[in-house]
């Protein structure tokens, strides 16, 4: 019952952060110019903008598949596939991208995989797409001060704000891993003074699924250190995983016919994006994304920046969504019609 609340919940949030977003990017607009626009754009870039989202979730699924692989646990790539799909789904309607994992988790003791295993997998997942998005936000501070001055002005704040809470997470969860006793020590000292102040109510509960977390990151601190190899590969499918997304952008600039602006600034700007809202309890930045990128992108399409708007996230956002959403419907399929099969074949 509490799920199903949960589940009615998002669903209204997600509704209603739609419903903003539409009546405050559309508002006002020529929508009849915008659609001109979008109609005079070439497919062939466009389609292929459509062939980097499904990349991107196919990244990710390369990555469980070589996780498992070093756990010697033999699973399909296509099945992995659905893993990434599921996730994708989840992160794109849940606040801050909250749903994606635990629904992962949920489809892999499907294929008997240790809630341990998958638990760790899903960790380094999170970790090395933290890691790149602060990469990308550190280098632009630290190497790209003309770049920040000539696109950015108008967004630095919410843009510093995106990397501190990204640099907070990434350092945080590294100390969760690295230095698991003295995490511990921090977070329960933390717990104890919010239930002294009565924000908190003191609940065992609570304690014991911290305890079970810890062992998650203990777990993934001698992944870590046992898997080096692996980890190195990982971040470099991550960043190529990311950087197809963020060329999304770059297709549709390329659709639209326009000339003068660097591919690697585009790609770049969309980066900014992602580090910027990535943290933001929005599901899929949604609002804010399109907000952005219709102030850093004005330079860049000019007239055509609505339009732009428009293709950009509909086919990096809302098509991903619409895939993994696809495919979320043929994992659940899938494992129903396996079930009731091996229901059929055990009373025979």
């Amino acid at each position: 019952m509490q799920g199903k609340k949960k589940a009615i919940g998002n669903a209204v949030f997600l509704a209603a952060v739609f419903a903003l977003t539409v009546y405050g990017v559309f508002h006002g607009e020529d929508m009849e110019a915008m659609m001109e626009a979008i109609g005079r754009a070439d497919l062939r870039f466009l389609a292929f903008a459509v062939f980097l989202s499904v990349f991107s979730i196919w990244g990710e699924s390369v990555i469980i598949w070589h996780m498992m692989r070093s756990f010697r646990i033999a699973v399909r790539k296509r099945i992995c596939f659905l893993f990434s799909s599921v996730g994708f789904f989840f992160c794109c309607i849940t606040p801050s991208a909250t749903g994606g994992q635990p629904m992962q988790i949920y489809y892999m003791k499907k294929e008997n995989i240790p809630v341990p295993v998958a638990a760790v997998i899903l960790m380094v997942v999170t970790i090395t797409y933290k890691l790149v998005l602060v990469v990308i936000g550190v280098g632009i501070l630290a190497f790209g001060q003309g770049f920040l001055h000539r696109y950015l002005e108008e967004i630095l704040p919410v843009y510093y704000l995106g990397i501190l809470l990204n640099v907070f997470c990434v350092s945080f969860m590294t100390v969760l891993v690295f230095h698991p006793v003295l995490a511990e020590k921090i977070v329960l000292s933390g717990m104890d003074w919010m239930e002294r102040l009565h924000l908190l109510k003191k609940k065992q509960a609570r304690r014991e699924r911290f305890a079970a977390s810890m062992d998650v990151y203990r777990e993934t601190a001698a992944y870590l250190k046992a898997h080096k190899g692996v980890i190195v590969s990982v971040i470099l499918i991550t960043f190529v995983q990311r950087m197809a997304l963020f060329a999304v952008t770059w297709m549709v600039y390329l659709s639209l016919r326009l000339k003068g602006t660097p591919v690697q600034d585009i790609v770049l700007l969309q980066g900014v994006i992602s580090v910027s809202v990535d943290m933001l309890p929005l599901p899929g930045g949604m609002g804010i994304s399109e907000t952005l990128f219709l102030k850093i992108f004005r330079t860049v399409f000019a007239v055509l920046t609505l339009p732009a708007m428009v293709l950009s996230r509909g086919l990096s956002y809302y098509s991903q969504l619409l895939i993994s959403a696809l495919f979320t419907i043929v994992a659940q399929l899938y494992y129903t019609l396996r079930e009731q099969k091996n229901t059929l074949v055990q009373r025979e």
